[in-house]
């Protein structure tokens, strides 16, 4: 077995959530790394979308931002922001909504808000950006986020996006379009919905992980399903891949930036 840290583990278990035909609106930090990880790998057809307009597009390394030109030049092609949501994510064709998060509850709706009173917050966090349109209207959204009792949260600070709200069927009745959380990657295993209670349950373990590790980075009485699966540790090929990945975008990131004359 390869040596490897938790975040590539997490990483890699999140890529191979991913099928090789799927068209995923992919968010930037982990969610990135797992979609290109996959593209690398196992699902070379993926088809990544980036809130700035970039359909298919190929990054040789991992973007700073939405923003990044290497999203564009890589891209099949760029069309205008409100295309983006309208004619694609809105009309149901987007598979995934590939997200992270600073909060989430055992419902799996995420806050990317606020820490705090949102009046007066300790943390004023990025923003939604198009979050809450990918979870409202992808066919399932998966969220990658490190698992701490801050993080994952009996109550949310601030509702930024919605997951299965209280539960239930609450987000059917509420006339959200997509379904919801299919898998939330923590650096433990992996979380789903139950398919009653829709409160997000242990459903795989890391190789090293155990239920109690899990039990004790989430900030309420975490259900576990009758069965756990045990997951598989990172392929050398995956483990190479990742690697490779970052090392090129950490070289890419250190070079100066020179614009034209």
């Amino acid at each position: 077995m390869a040596d490897y840290k938790p975040n590539e583990m997490m990483t890699i278990a999140a890529a191979r959530l991913l099928k090789n035909d799927d068209v995923c609106f992919v968010g930037i930090g982990q969610p990135s790394a797992a979609c290109n990880l996959a593209r690398l790998t196992h699902a070379p057809d993926i088809v990544l979308i980036y809130e700035s307009g970039t359909l298919a597009t190929k990054p040789n390394v991992l973007p700073l931002s939405i923003g990044d030109g290497e999203l564009a030049e890589t891209a099949s092609c760029v069309v205008p922001l409100p295309e983006i949501f309208s004619y694609y994510l809105q009309a149901g064709r987007v598979d995934v909504g590939f997200l992270g998060a600073a909060q989430v509850d055992r419902y799996g709706n995420l806050n990317s808000t606020v820490i705090g009173p949102y009046d007066s917050p300790a943390t004023r966090l990025p923003g939604a950006g198009g979050a809450t349109e990918i979870a409202a209207h992808a066919r399932q959204t998966l969220v990658m986020l490190k698992a701490t009792r801050r993080s994952f949260v009996e109550r949310l600070d601030f509702r930024t996006s919605a997951g299965f709200l209280e539960g239930g069927d609450s987000r059917e009745r509420s006339g959200a379009r997509g379904g919801g959380p299919g898998s939330v990657i923590t650096d433990f295993g992996i979380l789903a919905p139950g398919p009653v209670t829709r409160e997000l349950e242990l459903r795989a373990l890391f190789p090293d992980a155990t239920v109690e590790e899990a039990r004790a980075g989430v900030g309420w009485p975490l259900r576990v399903a009758t069965q756990v699966d045990r997951l598989e540790p990172p392929a050398a090929l995956e483990l190479a891949a990742l690697r490779d990945l970052h090392a090129r975008t950490r070289e890419a990131h250190a070079r100066p930036v020179r614009l034209p004359a």
